[in-house]
């Protein structure tokens, strides 16, 4: 506890013995601090949440059977599982509205479908990747920051030891340049931190960039799919209807013949009688 009472009030010391430069530095420094504590944990949080919402969405997606029915009953879906899904099921329903059962106009509608995921694919990798810039130039400008109040203050504590000629000491050089130390240790207690909390962020990123690509091409996979089991499916009972017409027709001439000789039966009944 004495010593980190001590170290404190060094610190606050070889604040003391800054020049106007390097004392504003340091205050820069500490905000930048701040600032990179608040989106890391912030990063951190934001991405949690994120993972947690493609979870639900890729849940239930996995239990339909009908994208485009499911997309439509789950317009609320969050996350950017459910907006890549909403993005395609949007196109999908365009490209359905332009009519065409043949498998050409099926490739066609898999391209646009295709095109707008990948569209979405990349407005949501943005949303990952977000604020990672202002980690990043903390990172880089802090040491940079804090080497310029060092080299500024060891010149001044020079300058003014030449000023005082013979009568400088060492005694009056080290406050003066201690004080111009100071920034560069701030910078790096800014730097170091800073740089494990982005390399950690932008490993789960990446990762979470990847998976997201993942869902994309299984999503297209599961619609195209879908779109050629339709369309198997409409082609079997079109080939059916002709035969389905024809034993219609075969069953209608024979219920016209028996029904003919049955009044025939009949007219030959009542000449009898007469």
């Amino acid at each position: 506890m004495g010593n980190f009472l001590f170290f404190s009030a060094g610190i606050f010391q070889y604040f003391n013995d800054s020049n106007t430069a390097g004392q504003i530095i340091v205050v820069l420094l500490c905000v930048f601090s701040l600032i990179a504590w608040t989106v890391m944990l912030g990063k951190w949080s934001d991405l949690k949440e994120l993972s947690r919402l493609n979870k639900i969405a890729e849940h239930k997606i996995a239990k339909s059977f009908d994208i485009a029915e499911f997309a439509d009953g789950n317009r609320n879906l969050a996350g950017p599982y459910g907006k890549v899904l909403k993005e395609a099921a949007a196109a999908l329903e365009r490209a359905n509205s332009g009519g065409g059962e043949s498998a050409e106009m099926l490739a066609i509608k898999m391209g646009h479908v295709e095109n707008a995921i990948g569209r979405a694919v990349a407005n949501q990798s943005q949303l990952y990747e977000s604020k990672m810039v202002l980690l990043g130039s903390i990172i880089s400008g802090a040491p940079f920051l804090g080497l310029l109040g060092t080299v500024w203050g060891v010149m001044d504590s020079f300058g003014a030891m030449g000023m005082e000629g013979a009568t400088a000491t060492l005694q009056t050089l080290a406050p003066g340049v201690s004080g111009a130390l100071l920034t560069t240790v701030a910078g790096l207690v800014v730097a170091i931190p800073s740089v494990f909390g982005y390399n950690f962020l932008l490993s789960i990123s990446r990762g979470m960039v990847l998976s997201l690509e993942n869902f994309a091409s299984s999503l297209a996979d599961k619609i195209e799919l879908e779109e050629r089991t339709k369309l198997s499916q409409k082609r079997v009972y079109k080939s059916e209807m002709p035969e389905k017409a024809k034993l219609n027709a075969d069953f209608g001439a024979k219920g016209d013949s028996s029904r003919g000789g049955a009044l025939r039966f009949d007219l030959n009944l009542e000449s009898e009688e007469e």
